[in-house]
């Protein structure tokens, strides 16, 4: 015992401040300069208070891959693939254990924190970990967030960034080496601290903006009935804080656990539970990209991108050869650990398992999670729970140009989407309900505004809080909130949205703040383009709208409701909002084009503007100016609400990053197909397009073994009749077969498989211009040649393989795979 207390002191876990429910104030110093450099057209949305600006998700995101195919693991030169969870790994699965207990006498009483105090604020956690009216119930779950606020730790990133700086500055050059004491650092840092220090570079990339990633609490209250004890009863709780956001996975662990306690209230059985969930082996789990991410979270196939996983089995039996001392990794000796390392049934998920008391405890860890993901919820719940009364008796809301945007009957999910996206309060109110169900409407809800694009609502969240915790919620602007104690439907003050979970009602608080009148509105306002109403069209108390429905929520709505009833399930579901928040954003952009001349959200905009692969335009595609102008109209009110919020600021920076990682960034991908999606274009206009996206993915490949002679000289000669500025931009980047590849993920993100695939992309194949159809052709291959565009190509239509084999067959290109 004193062995482990000892390793963990040294481990530095003693280092770490003290925990608060509460987000940290930040200070003037911490606010991001994110728009120092804006042109001077860009839009300047209303400034935030300094503790408003908490912009950050909860997680970091993963970072590029070291290796991304198969092809590039059997190069030479090829660097090892990483694992998401190294088993050399510093950081621990699961950082605290904690029980508590209720005494009739002193109340919730912490009893044990292994392995050392997490907060010095004991009563607070143990009246989070004991809910109201748990006693009432024989079990229950709660889930909470505790945010660190510590310098340490960033004094030794910015430790690590400074030795990264003076590495770069004397590989250019910039340094001549003569400063022993820089030297002598690298030195001590060695090849291992320089690897770790890259690594380390990738991830602060994606790093929270404003503090530390959070610890998430997954709480269980189990209570025993006891006749020799006040009140006939004993009520305990166990949680497990952890920097993993799928903290769902732990629950038959606590489950276990705590019927062990229940035995043996020692701290020897929470060290028990700590080694064991610390022991988990995630080191086979490969390290996604984002762009593989998005692409593994949006297929259905079970078995994308599971070469990845194959090639970390290999990787790892290489490594059991040389440490067993064995002549290779295929050896007869080596064969029984083959049969150790399975590649999973579903790569959506990583099998593993934990070894407790014994018991051999089965575990899915999500391979890929969206930003604002938390724990395992149901977006399908929470829709149906709003949408059922709404449907058979719909009530009006009182009028509020940011949540009713399409007048007194809009849909209640729409209105609470709009409420989180503008930065309401929101409290989510479950009177004799388990604290678990508003936990997981309150997680639910941050994912549904989240979309798995936009980041700021969860560090905000309290899954679950009390009365005693008021004073200090209310100090966080737009919180959102889960309760069970009714006092809170009392007091509208305290809100500006109360979602009541068991009459599945919402209601828009008569003390909420007033819309400020904007330059946004007062634009579309000399324009004669705002719909009637105080935020939209008016509904008629049927629900449906009477004319027209500018803002498309009720159809999106009604389209949704029918997908559920089909059960689609709840990956459809999560596509379809996430398709709803990418049309959101992409309106805003084209707003603040509009209102202010430019937009921050069109980060690269003067790029793709240029031409380079013989295309121009960027953002969202009308049929029409009327429609265009319309749609803008009709959103008015919720865009110029989103201006001013975390989710906004947030969003702006992820764009930046991003844009500055896309492998093709001279070509507008998403809205070029788009133009093929929406519009009627001539044979010319289409041909463009098909020709561009066909050289995007031709030219990053270039120098690549798999690139004929007659590709590279024919791209090469086109790429010289472009100017100068388009040519660099084009080549920013070294072609070689990895930047193809992250091409094609690129192309794939904007045409997923929930909205028609490569339908719109397979009509080149019937274009009466060959050279259109030649060219498309061999996107194709390389796309069917892909790790995840093979299920593209697998779940194309018939007729258009059938004239993708006849154009292969005129061009005398033999047989096809």
């Amino acid at each position: 015992m004193a062995e482990i207390m000892t390793q963990r002191v040294n481990g530095g876990l003693q280092r770490q401040a003290s925990f608060s429910s509460f987000p940290p104030s930040r200070s003037p110093s911490s606010i991001s300069t994110r728009n120092d450099n804006k042109k001077g057209r860009s839009p300047q949305p209303p400034m935030v208070r300094e503790d408003d600006v908490s912009y950050s998700s909860s997680h970091p995101h993963s970072c590029n891959s070291s290796l991304s195919a198969p092809r590039v693991a059997k190069s030479k030169n090829a660097a090892k693939m990483r694992s998401q969870y190294p088993a050399d790994s510093v950081e621990n699965h699961v950082e605290y254990i904690l029980v508590a207990s209720f005494d009739i006498d002193r109340g919730s009483v912490m009893e044990h924190q292994y392995p050392g105090p997490i907060s010095g604020d004991e009563t607070m956690l143990a009246e989070l970990m004991l809910p109201d009216q748990a006693h009432v119930r024989s079990q229950d779950w709660t889930i909470f967030f505790l945010h660190k606020d510590t310098s340490a730790e960033d004094e030794e990133k910015e430790a690590r960034r400074e030795r990264r700086r003076r590495r770069r500055r004397k590989k250019e050059g910039l340094e001549n080496g003569e400063d022993t004491a820089a030297g002598a650092e690298e030195d001590e840092c060695g090849p291992d601290d320089e690897s770790y220090d890259t690594e380390d570079e990738e991830s602060d990339d994606d790093t929270d903006a404003d503090g530390p990633p959070l610890v998430y609490v997954l709480n269980l209250v189990n209570t025993k009935q006891d006749n020799t004890v006040k009140r006939g009863a004993i009520v305990k709780a166990m949680a497990i804080c952890t920097r993993h956001s799928f903290l769902h996975i732990y629950k038959p662990l606590l489950l276990l656990a705590l019927e062990e306690y229940f035995r043996a209230p020692v701290i020897e059985t929470l060290a028990s539970l700590y080694n064991a969930l610390n022991a988990m082996d995630l080191s086979l789990m490969p390290k996604l990209s984002n762009l593989e991410s998005f692409i593994l979270q949006s297929s259905d196939a079970k078995d994308m991108f599971i070469e990845k996983f194959e090639v970390m089995i290999q990787q790892r039996l290489v490594e059991d050869a040389e440490r067993d001392s064995l002549p290779s990794a295929t050896s007869s000796g080596s064969d029984h650990k083959a049969r150790e390392y399975k590649a999973p049934r579903d790569t959506h998920e990583f099998e593993s398992k934990v070894n407790y008391n014994g018991i051999p405890v089965p575990i899915k860890v999500p391979t890929a999670l969206s930003p604002e993901t938390v724990g395992d919820f149901s977006l399908i719940k929470l829709i149906q729970t709003f949408s059922s009364p709404h449907s058979t008796q719909p009530q009006p809301f009182a009028l509020h140009p940011h949540l009713t945007t399409s007048g007194a009957y809009t849909h209640p999910i729409i209105v609470l989407v709009n409420a989180l996206l503008t930065q309401k309060r929101i409290i989510f109110l479950g009177h004799n309900r388990p604290s678990s169900e508003v936990a997981e409407a309150v997680l639910a809800a941050c994912a549904l505004a989240s979309g798995g694009l936009l980041r700021g609502f969860i560090r905000h969240a309290f899954p679950y809080t009390d009365l005693t915790k008021i004073d200090d919620l209310l100090k966080v602007p737009g919180f959102i909130a889960g309760v069970t104690n009714p006092a809170f439907s009392h007091k509208p003050e305290w809100w500006d949205l109360l979602c009541d979970l068991p009459t599945g009602r919402m209601k828009i608080s008569h003390r909420i703040e007033g819309a400020p009148v904007t330059e946004g509105l007062l634009f579309f306002q000399q324009q004669s383009g705002l719909p009637n109403g105080a935020g939209g069209l008016q509904l008629g108390a049927d629900g449906k709208s009477g004319a027209a429905d500018p803002t498309g929520d009720s159809q999106f709505m009604e389209g949704l409701l029918a997908s559920i009833a089909n059960r689609h399930g709840e990956n459809a579901i999560r596509a379809k909002w996430r398709s709803w928040i990418l049309k959101f954003t992409r309106i805003a952009a084209a707003f603040e084009e509009t209102v202010y001349g430019a937009s921050a959200l069109y980060a690269g905009s003067h790029e793709t503007d240029i031409g380079v692969y013989g295309v121009s335009g960027h953002g969202f595609v009308w049929p029409d100016e009327g429609s265009r102008m319309r749609e803008l109209a009709a959103n008015v009110h919720r865009v110029e609400g989103w201006r001013s919020t975390r989710s906004y600021y947030s969003f702006v920076q992820d764009l930046a990053k991003r844009w500055d990682k896309r492998p093709v960034r001279g070509i507008d991908l998403h809205h070029q197909h788009d133009k093929l999606r929406c519009l009627r274009l001539s044979h010319d206009q289409s041909a463009a397009i098909y020709l561009a996206f066909a050289r995007a993915v031709e030219e990053a490949g270039l120098g690549s073994s798999s690139t004929s002679s007659d590709d590279l000289t024919s791209a090469v000669e086109r790429s010289l009749t472009l100017n100068d500025p388009s040519t660099s931009i084009a080549h920013q980047r070294q072609p070689s077969e990895q930047l193809q590849y992250d091409t094609i993920l690129q192309l794939l993100m904007v045409v997923p498989e929930s909205n028609m695939g490569l339908f719109y992309l397979s009509l080149a194949l019937f274009h009466p211009r060959e050279e259109v159809r030649l060219a498309v052709v061999r996107l194709l291959e390389r796309i069917m040649s892909h790790e995840a565009g093979r299920h593209f190509w697998g779940s194309l239509g018939r007729f258009a393989k059938l004239a993708f084999y006849r154009v292969k067959r005129e061009d005398g290109g033999g047989t096809v795979r």
